[in-house]
């Protein structure tokens, strides 16, 4: 393993359009899950993982996330601030690559928690960390594990651990990504749009071999509108 990621870039300035009512007047980041914000379960996992500093993006109710996060001290938050425009996954990394650096960065979705499993998540991610093989590294959940992995949209692995991405129904993919990753903030550095995904990024490096996953034992929950907080409730309630 290399030395693990300090940085971590928090994706967190999403409108939360699937989780309405509970964003008519608040960001999804701040929809409490367990009686927690889930932009707080993200941060606690970040630091229990050893990451130092957590660059977070924002825009929807820009003012009640600069709020929150102030009250934060066991985490250095930095602040990009896309008010003016939403940029998507990759435009919103490429966006703060002045406040992440040159070191390899953790990337985190806000709406993805789990529960269970024997190792840390975020452990088996940086133990099979290895920046001379891959660019990119993807944590991942087996079908079948978790609540939102119902398309057929997801990734095939080798024995390499290198990814192949598809959306066919057939033959089904035996893996989904669960919105963290480690990469190499180099990538976006030739992409000339403000705003843009970060998949056909994905995309080019595994045709390279550059782009692999890491598989978690834990059980998954995507928490993308009420029903699936509620489901990720009840996963969690003692």
């Amino acid at each position: 393993m290399s030395d693990a990621p300090k940085t971590a870039m928090v994706m967190a300035a999403g409108l939360g359009t699937r989780m309405r009512p509970l964003t008519d007047h608040r960001p999804k980041p701040l929809v409490e899950v367990g009686g927690k914000a889930l932009i707080d379960h993200v941060l606690d996992r970040l630091v229990e993982a050893g990451v130092e500093t957590a660059v977070v993006n924002i825009h929807h109710f820009a003012d009640q996330m600069v709020a929150h996060l102030a009250r934060r001290d066991d985490i250095r938050i930095r602040i990009s601030d896309e008010r003016a425009a939403l940029l998507d996954s990759g435009g919103g990394i490429a966006k703060a690559r002045a406040l992440l650096g040159e070191d390899p960065i953790l990337v985190a979705n806000i709406d993805s928690l789990w529960t269970g499993g024997g190792t840390p998540p975020l452990e088996t991610l940086k133990a099979a960390w290895d920046p001379e093989r891959m660019d990119v590294l993807l944590l991942l959940v087996p079908r079948g594990h978790g609540l939102g992995f119902e398309g057929p949209q997801g990734f095939f692995r080798d024995d390499e651990g290198r990814l192949t991405h598809s959306a066919a129904p057939v033959p089904p993919t035996p893996y989904a990504n669960v919105g963290f990753q480690i990469l190499k903030p180099q990538i976006l550095d030739d992409v000339r749009e403000e705003a843009f995904s970060i998949v056909p990024i994905w995309k080019a490096l595994a045709e390279k071999g550059r782009l692999h996953g890491a598989v978690m034992d834990a059980f998954w929950m995507h928490v993308g509108d009420p029903a699936a907080r509620e489901a990720a409730e009840a996963k969690l309630a003692p």
